[in-house]
């Protein structure tokens, strides 16, 4: 293989005032949240609104939210990975490396829900095996690794041409992460997508039947919640967490390219993905719909109280303004036009917009079926989440979005081969 005589690997952002601007802002919410987290640990549940009648709240509400993200984003990779779409290469690194980040976030969710935090680690060793949760823990756990295996072998090339050209700290960091595999030959390259396309193989009815549809099987097999109790439950997480997956990758390309390649975005790459997204979202309205039809015309009281209650009561704007404004109508309006799906302000809008959207969905699925007492004569819940528990979400969030942002300015997150590295 020639070595070429200059190389010059720099993907992080190209504006320097973005860049701090950027990351004061990262830190300011790392700080607000680091503090809110300091009460959480000292004050205990005492710091929250949470109840022993409604036990669930925000916490769970993002950490199935990033869950689904990450179980969403790793599908989209498998586009390339597997059934080897052509352009999707482009943008599987980028999903992959979202997807890790997302479940990391999710993972300091539901540690933060816990209320013995010291004893996240009691599933590994005092294993029950009835217990739907204690096989997500194992489950979770294989998964990451999946993802950390698949986003090795995708770029795992790149990272030895790098580290063989760049003398800087970028050369050194990427000749770590090869694990001592520097050889870019065909051969090697020929392995190495072997493994990643049997990697991604093993993954997908992992992220579908254990990750994320086993974290809507914790709520379907809850049998005293009737809203919950559906056989449609952990087929709904799957295809919003695909949805917002999509969406994610989407917003992330045309970002990344815009702000740290300053290179032209694909038309047509951006118009697939969103042609998907159109499918994804149109998909899990018509499972939302079926599912709320059910519910209503079985006039089972609870199920009827629950959904009056996302309709109407003070949580509507979560249904109406969040889940529906921002994940179905806006995203739907502009995709709905050819010239719009290649323009990619209006698609990071799109994807924006549904990654936000998402998140009414979440919380309308945990907060408002734990309002409805589960028997006549119990009280009925009540829960609007503390400062404590946004600001340590806005710290989480943050620490996701730093661990992103330091990755894609180190690792080889779009092809080298793309932009003349090769």
């Amino acid at each position: 293989m020639a070595t070429e005589t200059a190389f010059d690997y720099d993907p992080g952002f190209n504006d320097g005032r973005l860049r701090a601007v950027w990351y004061a802002t990262l830190a300011v919410a790392l700080g607000i949240g680091a503090f809110a987290m300091y009460q959480r640990v000292t004050q205990g549940m005492a710091s929250t609104n949470l109840t022993s009648v409604t036990p669930w709240g925000a916490w769970v509400a993002f950490y199935i939210y990033f869950v689904g993200l990450s179980a969403g984003a790793f599908l989209v990779s498998t586009l390339a990975n597997v059934f080897e779409v052509p352009g999707m290469e482009r943008v599987d690194r980028d999903a992959l490396f979202a997807a890790i980040v997302s479940m990391i976030v999710a993972m300091l969710f539901v540690w933060t829900d816990l209320g013995r935090m010291d004893r996240m680690y009691h599933p590994f060793l005092w294993r029950q095996v009835t217990s739907p949760l204690a096989w997500e823990v194992h489950a979770y756990v294989a998964y990451i690794g999946v993802l950390v295996t698949e986003l090795y072998f995708s770029m795992r090339i790149d990272l030895a041409r790098v580290a063989e050209r760049d003398d800087g700290w970028r050369g050194t960091m990427c000749g770590l992460l090869t694990l001592g595999r520097r050889e870019t030959s065909e051969a090697s390259q020929a392995t190495d997508h072997a493994w990643l396309k049997r990697a991604g193989i093993v993954g997908i009815p992992l992220a579908i039947f254990f990750v994320h549809g086993g974290t809507g099987v914790l709520f379907a097999v809850a049998k005293a919640r009737p809203y919950w109790n559906s056989g449609l439950f952990p087929l709904i997480f799957v295809v919003s967490a695909v949805v917002s997956g999509t969406a994610l990758v989407m917003a992330l390309y045309v970002l990344r390219t815009r702000l740290f390649t300053a290179q032209g975005v694909d038309p047509d790459l951006l118009e697939r993905l969103a042609k998907l997204l159109g499918a994804f979202i149109l998909t899990d309205v018509a499972l939302t719909a079926i599912d709320a039809l059910v519910a209503l015309t079985s006039l089972h009281h609870h199920e009827v109280a629950t959904w009056m209650l996302v309709f109407t009561s003070k949580f509507s704007w979560s249904f109406w303004g969040v889940m529906v404004g921002l994940g179905w109508v806006v995203p739907l309006l502009l995709l709905s036009k050819r010239a719009w799906r290649r323009r990619p302000a209006l698609m990071v809008a799109a994807g924006l917009s549904v990654v936000v959207g998402i998140v009414g969905v979440r919380f309308n699925i945990v907060v408002p079926p734990q309002i409805v007492p589960v028997m006549e004569g119990l009280p009925h819940g009540r829960y609007d989440p503390t400062m404590v528990e946004w600001a340590t979400s806005a710290g989480m969030v943050a620490v996701g979005l730093l661990v992103y942002s330091l990755g894609a300015e180190v690792l080889p997150l779009t092809p080298l081969g793309d932009h003349g590295g090769d």
